[in-house]
């Protein structure tokens, strides 16, 4: 399928055909037949990627300081590689469109193959051919609404949710500032609820069709126009709601609105406009100023917006769902117009020349649809057929041949990635895809364009959204599983059972169900061939520092303190309900770690946790009576380093200082030279010795016992905080 993306790094703006996406569970697969270019939002970042590098830095200071904290925890070239990887990436466009559904997801009831619905949302309405949209993101179009007309479902709602912040009364009187599209519908909205109306916009056209849709006058703020007006309409008294419906760097409209307001009058903020408050003017009126976010309360909301999680109707009337099914309503019954509004109707295909004369100011426009067309013949979207391989059978067990026997002499090893995320992109691909004798076959993604921008930067074969086709492909070697970690059991359980050798990053599993899930895939198929991300007994500068230790003969004891940092809001890390915790999804490394170090795994563990579970102590006891004490942080100062170790035994210690530096004390005394550029955590060697195994079909680099035993102590961890006791292993060796 087509999809209009634009390079961040470098502007670019293309039309790229793309793997179509699946039909997940929850939501429907929409044949899109016009979607709505934002003439605010969109134009301003396709105007910020034509900036210089400066320029996006001055433009976004938050994601600046992302960067510069970054580069404290994970060193400079990781840093650089993960920021230049987003910027020169291909990005979506679009979030409001009207399209027809073509398949229904497991779940869905509400709507058919067949059906007129209107999407949001900017990761799932987007100008392409075809988009997944979950449940809480798409409303029916009611029946005679044309559907160029629904295809402003998403920016009405956010004009209505703007609306309903600012509460207005019937006879009240409202002043919006910003008369492009959102304040245009902001004007029928408020006319429709019973509000006069006063516009501001410097643009005399603008002022004109605001007036022809309700509005009861209309000027330039500059000018003394809007000011008479509002004197006229509220006897001098102010206007009682104004809406900031305007975008730039001028503070005119902040102020304008303390100018024009009455006391205690309300300002909602609904635009992107510079909001530097005169305190003074503010605090005089004492005014309430409101921010209205998006299309109403459920953005932002992983739970409601992919989940469909619904808020109840008495705690939560207006919904974004509700909003868009609102506004929909309001353009069927001919309460709001929106035909006026389009200014331009471009053909799909023409889309990169139609943003480039909006850009270029060419085209004047308040709102402009593109317009799909479907080929004659074109159907439902199939997956390609592939071969399927075969497998030899032993008393009904389907058993795969051994790595060994399957692979040629000499062939190069053929991997799929299965998810292209931040991970695998930054810390895993790069490794891979310049080493020789390794050959980047297919990457699938549930998202269109990360399986593209993947294939593009990194040279995959192919890029797809069909997980079954790269399972039954016989050609490929081995299946990297890097996706979030809800899924990692699942999948990795699928791809064993296809006879694949498998790299898992961490975790193996959330509970226990899930890693016993993996174990009878193991089972049932004899395949044993699997890795767990645990990348740090890998490490150069910690193998170094084992090797300068030597053997012990003594119990030791080790103490491990993780400074983990607080995670930035809406991070998925956070998603506990899907996710499992954040230790459960990263515990493992630094358990793993402990265990490589005492060359054991452990017997029991027992943990405790501070006050709502920020942060932990974990206690280890391993056979020959060693013990090792992980310190898991999240409310320590970021410039402290993220990871140092203590190992003691035998009159002797190792220290490793954040992968930056590492000693021994003992009879002599070795301290490493300092890395001069990155924290080498292992991958490198972890995938090296990876490749080996499937090339050779030799041993996996970490036993399979051990990778269990890491990861049940890891589960082990939650269950001991709700025991209160310590947790003793059955699978311990």
């Amino acid at each position: 399928m087509k999809q209009v993306v634009q390079n961040y790094k470098s502007g670019e703006l293309a039309v790229l055909d793309v793997p179509a996406p699946g039909c997940k569970p929850g939501g429907v697969l929409v044949r899109t037949a016009y979607s709505l270019i934002s003439t605010g939002t969109e134009l301003m970042k396709v105007s910020e990627a034509g900036m210089s590098m400066l320029g996006k830095a001055r433009s976004r200071p938050d994601q600046v300081a992302k960067v510069m904290q970054s580069v404290a925890t994970n060193g400079v070239p990781a840093t650089y590689r993960k920021v230049m990887g987003k910027l020169d990436s291909y990005t979506p466009l679009g979030y409001s469109l009207c399209g027809v559904v073509e398949q229904v997801g497991a779940g869905i009831d509400d709507v058919k193959v067949g059906d007129l619905v209107a999407c949001a949302g900017n990761e799932h309405a987007l100008h392409a051919e075809l988009n997944w949209v979950p449940k809480n993101l798409y409303a029916r179009v009611p029946d005679d609404l044309a559907p160029r007309h629904a295809a402003f479902g998403t920016v009405g709602s956010i004009a209505m949710q703007g609306v309903r912040r600012g509460e207005p009364q019937l006879g009240e009187v409202a002043l919006v500032i910003g008369l492009g599209l959102i304040g245009q519908l902001v004007v029928q909205l408020l006319a429709a609820s019973g509000v006069r109306v006063v516009g501001a916009d410097p643009d005399p056209m603008r002022c004109e069709l605001a007036e022809r849709l309700g509005a009861a006058a209309c000027g330039d703020p500059a000018s003394a126009a809007v000011e008479a007006a509002v004197t006229e309409l509220t006897g001098g008294h102010g206007v009682d709601q104004v809406y900031l419906a305007a975008s730039g760097g001028s503070n005119q409209p902040v102020e304008l609105a303390a100018r024009l307001s009455r006391d205690r009058g309300r300002v909602v903020d609904i635009g992107k406009c510079r909001l530097d408050l005169p305190w003074n003017a503010y605090y005089e009126k004492e005014l309430d100023v409101r921010f209205s976010r998006s299309y109403g309360p459920g953005r932002y909301d992983p739970e409601y917006e992919l989940e469909g999680r619904d808020y109840p109707i008495g705690y939560v009337r207006w919904t974004e769902r509700r909003n868009l099914a609102c506004f929909l309503d309001l353009l069927a019954r001919g309460r709001v117009d929106v035909e006026p509004l389009v200014s331009h109707i471009a053909d799909f295909d023409d889309a990169v020349e139609t943003y480039q004369r909006l850009k270029d100011g060419d085209l004047k426009a308040v709102a402009v649809l593109f317009r799909y067309s479907e080929p004659a013949g074109e159907g439902k979207a199939e997956a390609p057929a592939v071969a399927v391989p075969a497998v030899r059978r032993s008393g009904g067990v389907p058993t795969p041949a051994r790595y060994a026997l399957a692979r040629s002499a000499g062939a190069p090893v053929r991997l799929a990635f299965v998810g292209a995320g931040n991970y695998a992109t930054s810390m895993l691909l790069p490794h891979l895809a310049q080493r020789d004798g390794v050959e980047l076959s297919t990457v699938v993604t549930t998202t269109a364009l990360s399986a593209t921008n993947a294939q593009r930067k990194f040279g995959f074969a192919q890029a797809t959204t069909d997980l079954d086709a790269v399972l039954g492909d016989p050609s490929i070697d081995a299946v990297f599983v890097v996706t979030r970690h809800s899924s990692h059991a699942e999948l990795t359980r699928k791809a064993l059972l296809a006879g694949k050798t498998v790299f898992v990053e961490k975790p193996l599993a959330l509970t226990e169900d899930e890693l016993a899930g993996v174990l009878a895939a193991v089972e049932e198929s004899g395949n044993d061939r699997l890795q767990v991300g645990f990348n740090r007994r890998f490490a150069p500068l910690l193998r170094e520092a084992r090797g300068r230790f030597g053997a012990r003969t003594g119990p030791a004891s080790l103490r491990y303190l993780v400074n983990a940092g607080r995670l930035q809001h809406g991070s998925w890390y956070l998603r506990q309900g899907t996710e499992g915790s954040r230790f459960a999804g990263e515990g493992g490394h630094f358990i793993d770690t402990a265990s490589w170090l005492l060359e054991a795994d452990p017997v029991s563990v027992y943990a405790a946790a501070t006050s709502g579970n920020e942060d932990l102590q974990v206690v280890l006891r391993y056979p020959d009576g060693s013990t090792a004490t992980l310190s898991y942080v999240t409310t320590g100062p970021a410039g402290f380093p993220k990871e140092t170790l203590d190992l003691i035994a035998d009159d002797k210690v190792l220290k490793l200082d954040d992968f930056v530096r590492a000693s021994v004390y003992g009879r002599k005394r070795w301290v490493s030279s300092r890395l001069p550029k990155a924290r080498d955590k292992g991958q490198s060697a972890e995938l090296a010795a990876f490749i080996k195994a499937v090339r050779t079909g030799g041993p996996m680099p970490v036993p399979l016992e051990s990778l269990v035993a890491t990861t049940a102590a890891t589960l082990a961890v939650q269950a001991g905080l709700a025991a209160g006791a310590p947790v003793t292993l059955a699978r311990a060796r």
